[in-house]
């Protein structure tokens, strides 16, 4: 079986679908990602095929017009730059998604490029699977990934799905729909989703945990949770020399990165974040990341890093602060250690609260209204508490015994229906 992966974006919306790739792989099937130029190292890396967009979306997000929307905040803004810059590569989404497709058996799709895929699927008579990690089918057991305040009962709930499904159709919509049209012969598609299961008809896949999001009863048998989708790190990673002796010179440090999320005023945050780390007694491990984290002034408490795999890196820690993106919340709960979460836009503050009503870390701090001594005392809980230490080893003990991609990937193999 051959399947084509269309998975464009920042790393974090990429890394789980080269998971999906590596574990397609190790079932004796075969797979090419469809991804942006700036990850086809990321995926090359891990031996899959890559077909590649003409666009960086690193470079995107770190525009000032685009870090501006993002650190704001405003769901409206942020995703009408979002829109703006898939539409710049949305033709080439949809030449080379097809001639991807050709070949495979079955095609999967992230929720950004489930209308291109829609098209490519009714052009080649490719059967498509949604696989997504952030919950959109409709349940009244906890609120939609963009509405997350919309969680007084289940009729708001239901709403707060709706909202969200709605949200995302018309950012794909205004990005892609012209592309579908004149590129794969499709139809207009129309302003609001249907009231499917997913953005599309037909089988779903979820890439997160039941341990940390559980299924509701009420989803139909073709919406699957198989568990989050972790990349297998190379048994041979070695950590830099400089890393491993800061490791070894004192007690786990605490983790501070960002990820994706760009910043306006990289060196303001930087000092926020080591004015917190001093103030909170604690060691510190800072990823530079997309937001450019790289403090003028350091100390031998502190070390700066472009990235190390999360996987490594934080169980190694005592507490992880980060944005709250969906697979950096997942690879903070498999380590078992409490997170504080500072949420920038999108789904973050939806992860954000889940982290905290399942008790592996503090209260989630805003971004707009991030201090060195919020932050500071937020590092302190998560530190000291024994009731978040032991909670968050609980689930991730949990987490870690489950093997979602190979799940999802069985799921993809056999048409999505378990």
């Amino acid at each position: 079986m051959r399947a084509a992966i269309l998975a464009p974006g920042s790393r974090g919306d990429v890394q789980p679908y080269v998971a999906l790739g590596q574990a397609l792989r190790t079932l004796g099937h075969e797979c090419t990602i469809v991804t942006t130029s700036d990850h086809e190292a990321l995926v090359r890396g891990y031996g899959l095929e890559v077909v590649t967009l003409p666009l960086d979306v690193a470079a995107e997000l770190r525009r000032v017009e685009t870090s501006r929307a993002v650190e704001g905040g405003g769901l409206i803004r942020s995703f009408r730059q979002f829109a703006e810059i898939a539409k710049r590569s949305a033709r080439s989404l949809a030449q080379r998604g097809l001639d991807a497709s050709r070949e495979a058996d079955v095609l999967v799709t992230n929720f950004s490029t489930a209308l291109v895929a829609d098209a490519i699927s009714k052009k080649l008579g490719v059967p498509v699977i949604q696989a997504f990690n952030v919950p959109l089918t409709t349940t009244s057991a906890f609120p939609g990934a963009l509405f997350p305040g919309l969680d007084s009962g289940s009729v708001s709930r239901r709403l707060s799905h709706r909202l969200t499904r709605a949200a995302l159709w018309l950012t794909v919509r205004a990005s892609a729909n012209d592309a579908c049209v004149e590129l794969l012969g499709a139809k207009s598609a129309p302003l609001l989703p249907s009231a499917h299961a997913g953005l599309l008809p037909g089988p779903l896949v979820y890439g997160f945990s039941e341990a940390f999001l559980p299924r509701p009863a009420e989803w139909a048998s073709d919406v699957q949770v198989t568990g989050f989708w972790f990349v297998e790190e190379a048994s041979t990673f070695t950590p830099p020399d400089d890393l491993a002796q800061f490791l070894d010179d004192g007690p786990p440090p605490v983790c501070v990165g960002f990820g994706s999320m760009g910043t306006e005023k990289p060196e303001a945050l930087s000092a926020m974040v080591l004015d917190a780390a001093k103030a909170a007694g604690v060691r510190l491990v800072l990823l530079s990341g997309w937001a450019g984290l790289a403090p003028e002034r350091l100390s031998r408490d502190v070390i700066t890093l472009s990235g190390v795999p999360h996987s490594w890196l934080y169980p190694r820690c005592r507490a992880v602060v980060h944005h709250g993106g969906a697979g950096t919340t997942a690879a903070a709960v498999r380590a078992g250690v409490p997170a504080v979460v500072v949420p920038f836009h999108g789904d973050q503050p939806f992860w954000a609260s889940r982290v905290r009503q399942l008790g592996v870390g503090p209260t989630p701090l805003s971004r707009n209204r991030l201090t060195a001594k919020r932050l500071s005392d937020a590092i302190g809980l998560a530190t000291t508490s024994d009731t978040l230490r032991e909670r968050a080893a609980a689930i991730g003990q949990l987490v870690r015994a489950e093997q979602g991609a190979i799940r999802a990937a069985t799921l993809i193999a056999e048409g999505g229906i378990a």
